[in-house]
């Protein structure tokens, strides 16, 4: 029944999460009533129902969430003031991302993200460098799968973003160069563990022609390699 709440729909009648979760109005009612006195729907005065505050204080104890969001903050504050750009941090959770955090520069161009938002693989910074570094079958099954659109510069074809993430492995960045908005240039870097496993991926996202690709890459590696190192860092 949470999963019926979405970007699109923050919040549901009754009726609306009986129809979207498939469940009879009573079980719903029951449900309902069992998880606004936890905490984890809240009721409106207008008598409809969204995400509540308790369900968001469990889902940031998620341990791949924290621990990386605790060591990568300060990298992601330093690059976010020096640039006065967008800074996010994403993993891949299957054959989508997850942002994890995001820090919104001043005056800085406007993106489709959120903290706990899901996005398609194939078209950001953050989502190029996570399929890169993905196992080949959730390769394979984000390639041969449909491949959303976002602008007319959005790859969709297939051959052409294999070729891609092989550059992107060899380079160790991505651009998506107005993949996702026309007015927006992604650079992003991989986050890697103690055992070089890719495990997040962190990136700038800035005014399409306000900046070249390769000076941004060398701020956004630089960030990525410190919090690497912070990740691999043994705790005392």
């Amino acid at each position: 029944m949470l999963g019926a709440f979405s970007t699109d729909h923050p919040e549901l009648s009754l009726s609306e999460l009986s129809r979207k979760s498939g469940l009879p109005v009573s079980t719903v009612h029951r449900m309902l009533g069992e998880l606004t006195a936890w905490g984890a729907l809240e009721r409106g005065a207008d008598g409809r129902y969204r995400i509540g505050l308790r369900l968001w204080q469990v889902g940031s104890l998620a341990p791949r969430s924290q621990g990386l969001r605790e060591h990568a903050m300060p990298f992601l504050q330093d690059l976010s003031q020096i640039t006065r750009e967008n800074v996010q941090l994403a993993v891949r959770e299957g054959a989508e991302l997850v942002f994890v955090e995001r820090i919104a520069g001043s005056g800085a161009v406007p993106v489709l993200t959120r903290v706990g938002g899901r996005f398609a693989l194939t078209a950001t910074g953050v989502g190029l460098v996570l399929l890169a570094h993905a196992p080949v079958d959730v390769q394979e099954q984000v390639l041969t799968g449909p491949l959303e659109h976002f602008t007319p510069r959005t790859i969709t074809d297939p051959q052409v973003l294999r070729r891609l993430l092989a550059d992107i492995r060899a380079n160790g960045y991505a651009v998506s160069e107005r993949q996702v908005t026309m007015d927006s240039l992604s650079v992003a870097a991989p986050v890697r563990d103690g055992d070089n496993a890719v495990i997040a991926a962190v990136s700038l996202v800035v005014h399409h022609g306000s900046a070249s690709p390769r000076a941004l890459a060398q701020l956004v590696c630089t960030s990525a390699r410190a919090i690497s190192r912070a990740m691999a860092a043994p705790r005392t």
